[in-house]
């Protein structure tokens, strides 16, 4: 028998309806316009949007230079406004109270390491010091300091002892803020230190300007005919005539000056002006005052010597500052060479020419905040010496008649007047206060020489 055969499926076939063909082809037909229709819309509206570029490029260059500038600024000020509007409205964030307190114990433990750093380096600069060897002037600062913030842990340490006594730390150093030792002292309270002394040298500087003439310089009684006749010549020039003198003949009178007789002549309103320049504290008698300045006087004038030694050179950047502010040299905002300039020209009028250092701290009190050169310290030096007023002028010159003994009976007698209204009122000072201040204390006792420091090695 033959097999049989199987009778396959037949294909299922989709028959489409003539009258869905027609719609088909009609929508087919109809998305081809819209495409092309689009299209059409596109060319358009470029072409549309070419010619407006085209007539506002035209504008432009038809309106004038200032025209464009200023549109350019607006539009440059409105943008920088939006940044700042933008900028002001977005809230920074704000330290929390824990915060604060972890810089705070995170910054006294830093101290406080700092500290024990300092104690030990400089119980080994100490040790060298008695073992006979000279210490450098950067070594004798470091134990200086050191000593200093030893002697500051004293009052401190009654606030840790006593119970219950740190509650009224804050108010102490709000008091006192000098109480802590420098390791403890943060970068905010230093700024804020050295801008209080910017600014009270500012008014320092004018004040002295406007005052100088209530005091005066005497001449000592160690004047020949020489120094008398360029003393009455310098004089007439700058009182009289209105001449300028010569650079070597200001040189030459100011040599003539001695600092402990400025600072006796000095009025109280000036010791307080120069002992405020000088960052030194201002209460107490007339005394008083002349004795921190003399004293502070004397630490300059050692310093000028073991700088000059070691050369100005090799200071840092911080101790070029450090040894200008303590000479009343601006250094806020001047850089280092100009202050090394500064320097090096405070020494060498304080150790080459002789120079007094109160007139140098006083021609740098009036040329504080203005451009220092060489010539406006000439130039402040010559206005401290013309503002002599005429009766210490004439004190000045029975000093130079009296060393020639030529001097008369009256001009001693106007002058022993004077020096018993000082008398009067020192006894006056001293009646109140109680305290009589051994003022001993010379700044021309150690006279200027070149001569360097002992050896380093023993």
């Amino acid at each position: 028998m033959p097999p049989l055969r199987q009778k396959l499926p037949t294909p299922i076939t989709h028959v489409t309806p003539p009258e869905l063909n027609v719609k088909s082809e009609s929508a087919m037909t109809e998305n081809k316009e819209g495409l092309k229709e689009s299209s059409d819309a596109k060319e358009k509206a470029e072409r549309g949007a070419d010619k407006a570029s085209e007539s506002v490029l035209g504008e432009i260059e038809k309106l004038p230079v200032s025209s464009l500038a200023e549109a350019s600024i607006t539009t440059t000020v409105a943008t920088a406004s939006k940044q700042a509007k933008s900028a002001a409205t977005e809230k920074k964030p704000q330290s929390s109270l824990w915060t604060k307190i972890k810089d705070a114990i995170r910054h006294t433990w830093d101290g406080t390491r700092l500290l024990g750093v300092e104690i030990k380096i400089s119980l080994k600069l100490a040790m060298k010091m008695l073992a006979g060897y000279e210490l450098t002037r950067r070594e004798s600062r470091q134990l200086k300091r050191t000593t200093e913030d030893l002697i500051r842990l004293v009052p401190f340490s009654v606030f840790i002892i006593v119970p219950f006594a740190e509650l009224l730390l804050p108010v102490a150093l709000k008091l006192f803020p000098n109480m802590l030792p420098s390791t403890f002292e943060g970068a905010m309270a230093k700024e804020k230190r050295i801008k209080n002394l910017r600014k009270t040298r500012k008014e320092v500087s004018e004040f002295l300007r406007s005052t100088v003439k209530e005091s005066g310089l005497v001449l000592p009684q160690t004047s020949n005919n020489a120094q008398r006749e360029l003393f009455a010549e310098f004089f007439r020039k700058v009182r009289t005539s209105g001449e300028s003198p010569s650079r070597e003949e200001l040189l030459s009178v100011c040599r003539m000056f001695k600092d402990d007789i400025v600072l006796d002549n000095l009025s109280r309103p000036q010791l307080v002006a120069m002992a405020r320049y000088m960052n030194l504290p201002t209460f107490g008698t007339d005394m008083v005052l002349r004795y921190q300045i003399r004293h502070r006087m004397r630490q300059t004038k050692r310093d000028d010597r073991a700088i000059d030694y070691e050369g100005v050179d090799s200071l840092s950047v911080t101790e070029l500052q450090s040894a200008c502010q303590s000479r009343g040299i601006k250094s806020h905002g001047v850089s280092p060479a100009r202050l090394r300039d500064d320097l090096q020209n405070w020494l060498d009028l304080r150790l080459r020419q002789n120079v007094p250092s109160t007139l140098l701290l006083l021609s740098a009190a009036y040329t504080y905040g203005a451009s220092e050169s060489i010539d406006s310290h000439y130039d402040a030096l010559l206005s401290v010496l013309s503002s002599i007023p005429d009766e210490l002028y004439h004190e000045a010159e029975l000093q130079v008649h009296h060393a020639e003994g030529t001097a008369t009976n009256k001009q001693r007698l106007e002058v022993v007047k004077e020096q018993e209204e000082l008398i009067k009122d020192e006894n006056k000072e001293i009646s109140k206060t109680g305290k009589v201040i051994k003022d001993d204390v010379s700044v021309d006792d150690e006279p200027v020489t070149h001569e360097p420091p002992k050896d380093q090695t023993k």
